[in-house]
């Protein structure tokens, strides 16, 4: 049994990769029914799988395959031309076809799918559109040489008085080769014609593999004689050897090539992510060696091997993003039959040019675009499309042209598609939103035309006046803005009446590792994906106006509104504001929205992690990413930003005047001052504390900067001085007066160095980094006392 599963498995895969560019080869043998070589292949198809499906024991499958080829082998000898009407049938048995391969593929039986109404019109069309009959093998093999010498004769006409003086000796051995060579040819046809007459049962299966490989042994004739004769050689034995010789070469296609279970390329892409995170982390680390042992010895060698390791980690990463990529042709495949059946069905006449089938997308980005452009392509061929009469008043083609392309554009794929129909009327479309209630008055007349083209997308919106099968419902285009929005997709449309539209899909190549703009907002950074990143602005204060109760800027022509994400976020704002303000512009299709940030901190390769069953679904959170130095930071849904902007109303840029009041508010006893001792010594924390007691004041102590910078963020006291010791470990006294200056309501905090360092330099720094005032070991207690109460302004009735 396992081996027959084996067997099975080999077969369905086989049979799949078969019949995929099946629908686009019979929609091309429509408009050219005498490509032989077209006929030939499709017909190979058939003859595969129905000996296949024999050998396993699919009757059904079998039976319609094998009425397929009687068809198809007609209009291959020329004795049936492929009308529409033919093609519709030819069409429903491929489609039979494939369901019969999902139904083994899901039941290993074929039972369960009734063929035999296909079938007889299959025999139909063998039967009622047949000029030549074919009982017998003669006619078709005299046939068979008829045609074989009319092929020849123009090939073989200028060489018929070759000049044979003037032929070198490699010449003339070529020349006598290919004249063996066609008359074996000839003979071996000769005889097979003569060997059919007398087995009749084996006739009809002989004929068939005959003429498979009939190109192959008219190969002799076509070819000049300059090619080497050993290229002939094993095409010269006929159809036995030609047989034998298609097989190896196609073993040896195999040979190149091995399936692997996509779980398996979906684990390497996840280890590939820990690298990139774990390259970005020694980068990091790195930068920070440098620094503290600049002029070293080891740096050298140390940079030599991160950069190694940094650029094969990213040749690592994109091959094996590569082997995750499908050109995108596995979706555009299917598109030339639709068209086919929609322009029948729709009664126009619509040709579809596809372009860029090679480009290639991450496989899960392919399964994701494959209905959107469904729904794209039907509504341009139902809404776009006119009908031919139309076109022809309009002094067009009577046939509509779609064209669908694809191309790369940076790191990003682009599908265009493009129609020459009647393009999209902005009145109407806004017209038709109003009536369903889906936008306001208002809202419509201060559209403009590219955000009245994204009507289209609105759920409910259809100008179709009727429901068909086609269109209608409005959900198709509904269903192609999600699902594009889903990959991080943006859509642009342009359209011109009476020219047509153009509607340009931009996808990501790839959804696992993306690159990104990292940004600070206060102490958190966000990652905004950058192929939603128009550009980034810094401005001033005074460049920001409020209309409506909403910030806004000019930015060139247009006017931007502006949203401060930590806003839309509530990150609680106490670092300094600056003077400026650093605006990121979000594009997502014909929508822009800025989004002030409080630094930009630089573009990054970021790798998306999920953030697990508790926290998935939040809203405007698209995953987290850990960054160079083992934080996460966490990765901004665009889609989700530009709609929550919309209800935030308060102003980008806050005032804090309160947090400054809050500081400097009247005090009515000593204890409403609160002095912190940060210093790593216990000792020296305690003589300091002897020291300020007699004041009466509140105080705080930590033993070390980080402990200090912790208890100021928890804001359960409001510092009115800070006694700061310069070595200590973790943080030392200059870090920790740096990050206090960041906070706003901070900023003029009283920060007073209490160290045993005396250097000039020493003194120098610790004026940069903020400290007012500078006590060295040993100091009196009076002194320090004294240095205290003038900086918080003591009020003198508070002394006891």
């Amino acid at each position: 049994m396992d081996e027959f599963q084996e067997i099975l498995q080999d077969f369905l895969v086989e049979s799949f990769e078969l019949i995929e560019q099946l629908d686009q080869d019979l929609v091309e043998l429509e408009t050219r029914p005498d490509d032989l070589e077209l006929l030939n292949r499709i017909f190979r198809v058939a003859h595969t799988v129905k000996g296949a499906s024999s050998f396993l024991n699919f009757d059904v499958l079998t039976h319609l395959t094998h009425h397929m080829e009687d068809v198809l082998n007609k209009a291959r000898h020329g004795e049936l031309i492929i009308s529409p009407n033919i093609m519709d049938v030819i069409l429903e048995s491929i489609d039979l076809m494939k369901a019969l391969l999902v139904r083994i593929r899901d039941t290993s039986s074929d039972d369960g799918i009734d063929v035999s109404g296909c079938v007889v019109r299959l025999d139909k069309c063998a039967k009622g559109e047949v000029d030549l009959e074919v009982p017998a093998a003669k006619p078709a093999a005299a046939k068979k040489v008829e045609e074989v010498a009319q092929e020849e004769a123009p090939q073989i006409a200028p060489q018929d008085e070759p000049d044979y003086e003037n032929m070198d000796a490699d010449e003339l051995e070529a020349e006598i080769e290919r004249l063996l060579q066609q008359r074996q040819a000839e003979d071996k046809v000769k005889r097979e014609q003569k060997n059919s007459g007398t087995n009749a049962s084996a006739k009809s299966e002989e004929e068939d593999d005959a003429e498979e490989y009939e190109p192959v042994v008219k190969v002799p004739a076509v070819v000049t004689p300059a090619r080497k004769p050993a290229s002939f050689g094993d095409d010269s034995e006929g159809s036995d050897d030609a047989r034998a010789g298609s097989p190896a070469k196609k073993q040896s296609t195999v040979e190149q090539t091995i399936r692997v279970d996509v779980k398996r390329l979906d684990h390497l892409m996840n280890l590939i992510g820990e690298l990139v995170l774990a390259k970005n982390r020694l980068i990091k680390i790195n930068d920070d060696v440098e620094e503290r042992y600049e002029g070293e010895s080891f740096l050298e060698e140390l940079n030599q091997v991160v950069s190694i390791v940094s650029i094969v980690t990213t040749d690592l990463q994109i091959a094996v993003m590569k082997t995750r990529m499908l050109p995108i042709g596995k979706v555009f495949n299917k598109f030339p039959r639709m068209i086919r059946d929609l322009g029948r069905e729709l009664n126009k006449k619509i040709e579809l040019e596809i372009s860029g089938e090679e480009t290639e997308l991450d496989k899960s980005i392919v399964e994701e675009i494959g209905d959107p452009l469904v729904h794209i392509i039907r509504n341009s061929c139902d809404h776009g499309i006119e009908a031919p009469h139309i076109r022809a008043e309009q002094g067009k083609n009577e046939t509509g042209t779609i064209k669908l392309k694809a191309y790369n554009e940076g790191n990003q794929i682009v599908i265009q598609i493009d129609d020459d129909g009647k393009g999209l009327d902005t009145e109407m479309l806004k017209r038709k939103s109003l009536e369903k209630g889906l936008i306001t008055e208002k809202e419509a007349d201060n559209m403009s035309d590219k955000e009245a083209f994204g009507l289209i997308f609105k759920p409910g919106f259809s100008t179709a006046a009727v429901v068909t099968n086609v269109s209608g419902r409005g959900v198709g285009m509904d269903v192609v803005k999600t699902n594009i929005e889903k990959v991080n997709g943006i859509i642009d449309i342009d359209s011109e009446i009476g020219v047509g539209t153009s509607m340009k899909l931009k996808i990501p190549l790839t959804l696992a590792i993306i690159q990104a703009l990292l940004v600070g907002v206060q102490e958190e950074h966000y990652a905004i994906p950058l192929a939603s990143v128009l550009e980034t602005v810094r401005i001033s204060k005074d460049e920001v106006y409020t209309v409506e109760g909403r910030s806004v800027m000019r930015l060139r022509e247009d006017v931007l509104s502006l949203v401060h994400i930590g806003d839309i976020f509530e990150v609680e704002r106490i670092l300094d504001s600056s003077e400026y303000a650093y605006v990121v512009v979000l594009g997502l299709g014909a929508s822009k929205l800025g989004l002030i940030v409080d630094t930009l901190v630089g573009q990054e390769e970021i790798v998306i992690k999920s953030l697990g069953e508790f926290l998935k679904g939040i809203n405007g959170i698209a995953g987290a990413t850990i960054r160079g130095d083992g934080g996460v930071t966490l990765i901004v849904d665009v889609v989700a930003i530009m709609d929550m902007a919309k209800h935030v109303k308060t102003s980008a840029i806050v005032d804090t005047t309160s947090d400054v009041a809050l500081l400097t508010r009247d005090k009515t006893k000593a204890s409403d001052y609160t002095v912190m001792i940060v210093d790593d010594s216990k000792t020296d924390r305690t003589i300091m504390r002897k020291a300020l007691e007699p004041l009466g004041v509140t105080l705080v102590e930590a033993g070390d900067g980080q402990e200090a910078l912790s208890i100021l963020k928890q804001g359960d006291h409001n510092f009115d001085a800070m006694l700061v010791d310069i070595e200590m470990p973790r943080m030392d006294g200059y870090s920790l007066a740096t990050e206090i200056k960041k906070y706003n309501r901070y900023k003029n905090l009283p920060l007073i160095a209490v160290t045993s360092r005396t250097g000039k330099s020493d003194r120098m720094r610790g004026v940069e980094s903020g400290m007012v005032e500078y006590i060295t070991k040993p100091y009196s207690a009076d002194y320090l006392m004294s240095v205290v109460q003038r900086n918080i302004n003591f009020k003198s009735e508070f002394l006891k």
